[in-house]
């Protein structure tokens, strides 16, 4: 459902969080261990996300990607439109330049059901939450070996 960089970007995130509600920044060599993701591409991803102000950085020996207060309102959706746009919530699922309500595609009506149920899945949380779920043990972050 997610490209890869949203996957890492998802990963990631809710990484840092975990680690920010302990008080702690976090590289992105730690972070790409942690989720299992190549580090470069990690650390790409990270610093649009910095720049896009989903995440902060601080750079210096103290330094790391961290989140706060400030960051508490953001949700997966706004992550995924951060990392890959908004064309799952808008655009046309044939790639058609011309669908709309009053010219549908053939899958027009699927999808706007489908995409209702997606944003509602991805706002339901924050980021946060969905860390604190991670921490408490009642979601998981790692994949079993």
């Amino acid at each position: 459902m997610f490209s890869k960089a949203c996957q890492y970007g998802i990963r990631s995130v809710i990484y840092i969080w975990k680690q920010s509600l302990h008080g702690n920044k976090v590289g992105a060599k730690e972070i790409s261990e942690h989720v299992d993701a190549p580090e470069a591409f990690t650390a790409k991803i990270l610093q649009d996300l910095v720049r896009k102000k989903i995440i902060g950085s601080l750079k210096g020996p103290t330094g790391g990607f961290y989140v706060g207060k400030e960051h508490e309102i953001y949700t997966l959706k706004d992550l995924v439109i951060a990392i890959d746009g908004d064309q799952m919530f808008t655009g046309c699922s044939l790639g058609l330049n011309q669908c709309s309500e009053s010219n549908p595609c053939p899958l027009h009506s699927e999808i706007v059901i489908v995409r209702k149920q997606v944003v509602q899945m991805l706002t339901k949380k924050s980021l946060k939450q969905l860390a604190e779920e991670v921490e408490s043990g009642e979601t998981v972050l790692a994949r079993f070996t």
